[in-house]
């Protein structure tokens, strides 16, 4: 089973789609998006493909967007999300919220109690926010941002193997519809 992973849409609805397209066509069956959507735009795209989703610092969703959101059934819970897929456990975040920041003390300094706490079963946790590709493993747990769809030199997101843990990242470009590979740099 792959997982395709995007985040910070900010309304960029082509940019959006094609993303989704390319990793649908590279095999992905199952979806997350990290938060900052931007539009009810991007939000019927994501519920049109069950798409679930957290909401980001630049989403403003008023009574009438979380009402759409509820009505298209992908209204986010709480955060963070909480996913299995097969044994994997994922607990998505956008990455501005508190609890995030106290995840990421925790995990820095090894303290396996706060983040069991803070995340439960999960050994993955993704999100967004900083708007750059990242992939490192801190307090036993793997932390993965696919970059951004906006505001980024390369516009990117990514595919998790649940099976084998293979994570990779993808150019989007507005040229051409084939999602292009990229390696970070470490």
């Amino acid at each position: 089973m792959l997982l395709g992973i995007l985040s910070d849409s900010h309304g960029r609805l082509t940019r959006t789609v094609r993303a989704l397209d390319g990793l649908s066509r590279l095999g992905a069956t199952e979806f997350v998006h990290c938060g900052d959507l931007g539009t009810p735009e991007v939000l019927t795209q994501l519920a049109a493909r069950g798409v679930p989703f957290v909401w980001g610092n630049n989403d403003e969703p008023d009574l009438a967007l979380i009402a759409y959101a509820r009505n298209m059934g992908v209204a986010p819970a709480s955060v963070p999300l909480r996913l299995t897929l097969g044994q994997l456990h994922i607990a998505i975040f956008h990455g501005h919220e508190k609890t995030f920041w106290r995840l990421l003390t925790a995990a820095e300094g090894g303290d396996a109690a706060s983040v069991h706490t803070l995340i439960g079963e999960a050994s993955v946790v993704l999100f967004g926010h900083t708007h750059y590709a990242e992939d490192r493993t801190m307090g036993g747990v793997r932390f993965v941002n696919p970059g951004a769809l906006h505001r980024a030199s390369r516009f990117t997101v990514a595919t998790l193997d649940i099976e084998t843990n293979e994570l990779r990242f993808w150019v989007v470009s507005d040229e051409r519809d084939e999602l292009q590979p990229y390696e970070l740099r470490q």
